[in-house]
């Protein structure tokens, strides 16, 4: 995957964090969004070896360990300050359509569909291409030079994991309405347990001022989102010195999720 310097730098801080957690780091953005910079961490439980994927984990992260893992990440930050500019730390879990990022997260979903982009056109005999959609079929190449191997409409695509700008899983909702956890891996006699929920994860939101030594109860207002594709967050305030309100599950693309504020000129007194 294509890094930049500070990305490469928040890597080396935050994955031996998540990995001391006991939680695995599935993906990490540093995004410009319309309230400021956001450092978006996504965590997950790791996945026990032959876990059948279509199936829904019955112990997956909650909204709990995402502010557990927010509230280590928040101090090490605070020590390493990789970035310079105020931003906001959110640490959640991923949901339906989970983010993909190594080459081990390649391997372990394939023939699962998948739509990436690349950050570097590939030249096909149609023209440039950035975008792709179609079945994981592995990977290629050598170490240093590893290739996503993925068949779209019958084509077999090398596209360099060097170039991967951001990769997802397409849920497959069947086999969400049918209990599954929505990867669509094509496999015999994988039924999906009865009596689960339909949805793969549930969507919380908690906050947590960042930077600022007096902690402070406040709601992210770029967290909410009203698409057919995920529901509206359940939301929950809390200091660090203080235990969550519990929440309620609803059906969503998202996973737990917990927000903290970063402040680089002056204490949090407002949502920036």
């Amino acid at each position: 995957m294509s890094q930049n310097p500070i990305i490469e730098r928040l890597l080396t801080i935050i994955e031996p964090v998540c990995i001391d957690a006991g939680c695995e780091l599935v993906d990490l953005r540093l995004l410009m969004e319309q309230g400021g910079w956001v450092l978006r961490v996504c965590i997950d439980r790791p996945l026990p070896e032959g876990a059948d994927l279509t199936a829904v984990r019955d112990e997956r992260v909650d909204l709990a360990e995402c502010e557990h893992v927010s509230r280590m990440l928040s101090a090490v930050l605070d020590v390493e300050d990789p970035v310079t500019q105020a931003y906001s730390l959110e640490v959640s879990s991923p949901g339906i359509d989970r983010p993909l990022r190594t080459a081990a997260h390649f391997k372990r979903y394939q023939g699962a569909e998948a739509k990436l982009q690349l950050t570097t056109p590939l030249v096909t005999p149609t023209g440039e291409r950035r975008n792709f959609r179609g079945v994981l079929a592995g990977m290629g190449g050598v170490p240093g030079a590893e290739r996503i191997l993925m068949d779209v409409d019958g084509v077999r695509y090398e596209l360099p994991l060097a170039d991967l700008d951001s990769a997802r899983l397409v849920p497959d909702w069947d086999a969400v309405m049918r209990g599954g956890s929505g990867v669509s891996i094509p496999a015999p006699a994988r039924g999906a347990k009865p009596g689960k929920d339909a949805a793969a994860s549930t969507s919380k939101e908690a906050k947590v001022p960042k930077k600022s030594k007096a902690a402070r109860t406040s709601t992210d207002p770029t967290s909410s989102s009203s698409s057919s594709a995920s529901s509206s967050a359940a939301s929950a305030n809390f200091s660090p010195s203080s235990t969550p309100p519990s929440t309620h599950p609803s059906q969503s693309t998202d996973g737990a999720r917990a927000s903290s504020q970063n402040s680089k000129d002056a204490p949090v007194t407002g949502s920036r």
